[in-house]
């Protein structure tokens, strides 16, 4: 593998004990994956923040790494952690998880990083270009800026992409090369696929078939990032997709073609068995949870005018960056979300917040993520549908229908 002179010197140890220890993981990467040399990054986010899933070994690793002097060279942001930064209390975090997720929180400071917590840093600010080469580790996150915005990244393990912000480097393999862009499966879409639920419940049926092929999708109508958000991060929940196309609408798309040879044709006429496979049977709904991937501004204002004059009977939390909290904060629709019962949460989501300890037993979500990971993590029955489906489900305290 061909190693600059600076890539050279820091491999050597010459900038640090931490950033030698991270340039030995990207080689090390490299090799395995037979990248011929290494390539700067524009940008990093790192998954493996809350401590639910880090754990005590977790949080020692980062220590270390922090101990060790290491800082970040390029901008980098945070995936969410267990709960809310500054209002845990009010969701039932206890004390014990609360120091030690602060501590992980602290040990990322120390590195440099921005503890801006959430799965979708392109609406806060980390907005990589077309083309350019970054290192993201969060699955929704990878899928989008892949596929929405001509970015190109791997999807990062949370080592891999904290390695990448102290080098400045990844190893040029994978979706970094054109050849490995080429979509492998074209999906021709024969149905109605209109809500974020819809594109939720194709997301699942074909991450499901194409594993973590490249899918084109044919008939599909361009409604918005919005709904793109959801679809990709069904199809990296359900397999393990980190790049699609939709003809005529996704960037790669629209510029070149990026069909495979001997591409394999996919027909989806209905989403019924996506609706089936992510929904219980649970009538009473006890939690209603609403943005995962985060909510964007628009997606609260449209659940805060729906509750605009009602009352919740069950939980009902909005997730969302804490950015962008404060700027629904400053348009008036965190009040009235937390006038109708709700509660808009910052820096987490249900899939990484110890939610199995807050005595809950079902959940209704308009995500197909949440509602394919939150039984295995959480134990919870759900219910998956529409955005009005959960909202009147948070107003009655039982799924409509």
């Amino acid at each position: 593998m061909y190693l600059t002179p600076e890539e050279k010197a820091m491999l050597a140890g010459d900038c640090g004990p931490g950033v030698k220890k991270a340039m030995e993981i990207i080689v090390a990467l490299g090799k395995i994956y037979g990248a011929q040399d290494l390539v700067a990054v524009q940008s990093v986010q790192v998954a493996g923040v809350s401590y639910k899933n880090l754990g005590d070994a977790g949080l020692e690793f980062l220590h270390e790494w922090a101990g060790q002097r290491a800082q970040v060279r390029v901008p980098t942001t945070l995936n969410p952690a267990g709960m809310d930064l500054t209002h845990r209390r009010e969701l039932g975090i206890s004390e014990e998880f609360a120091r030690k997720q602060m501590a992980v929180i602290e040990a990322f400071k120390v590195m440099g990083i921005v503890p801006s917590c959430s799965c979708t840093p392109y609406l806060t600010g980390n907005l990589p270009a077309f083309g350019q080469h970054i290192a993201w580790s969060e699955s929704s996150a990878v899928s989008f800026a892949n596929s929405v915005l001509g970015a190109r990244t791997n999807r990062e393990g949370g080592p891999s992409a904290l390695a990448a912000a102290i080098t400045g480097r990844t190893a040029r393999y994978g979706l970094h090369l054109d050849e490995n862009r080429r979509a492998t499966h074209i999906i021709e879409v024969r149905c109605p696929v209109t809500s974020e639920a819809d594109f939720g419940a194709l997301g699942y049926l074909v991450g499901k078939r194409v594993k973590n092929g490249v899918p084109y999708f044919e008939g599909v109508k361009d409604r918005g990032q919005g709904v793109l958000k959801a679809l990709g991060a069904a199809m990296a929940a359900s397999g393990a997709v980190a790049l699609y196309h939709v003809g005529g609408v996704t960037p790669e798309a629209r510029t070149r073609d990026v069909m495979a040879a001997g591409a394999e044709t996919v027909v989806i006429d209905g989403l019924d068995g996506g609706y089936a496979a992510l929904n219980s049977s649970v009538d009473e709904i006890d939690l209603v949870s609403i943005g995962c991937p985060h909510a964007s501004l628009v997606e609260i204002e449209e659940v805060a005018r729906w509750l605009e004059g009602k009352r919740v009977k069950a939980k009902l939390w909005i997730t969302t960056a804490r950015e962008t909290r404060e700027r629904a904060q400053e348009k008036g629709l965190v009040g009235l979300i937390e006038a109708a019962g709700g509660r808009v949460v910052a820096d987490t989501c249900l899939v990484v917040a110890p939610i199995e300890e807050l005595g809950l037993r079902s959940m209704a979500t308009n995500s197909a993520k949440a509602a394919f990971y939150a039984p295995g993590h959480s134990g919870l029955m759900v219910r998956f549908g529409r955005l009005e489906q959960c909202l009147e489900a948070a107003v009655t305290g039982r799924w409509p229908g």
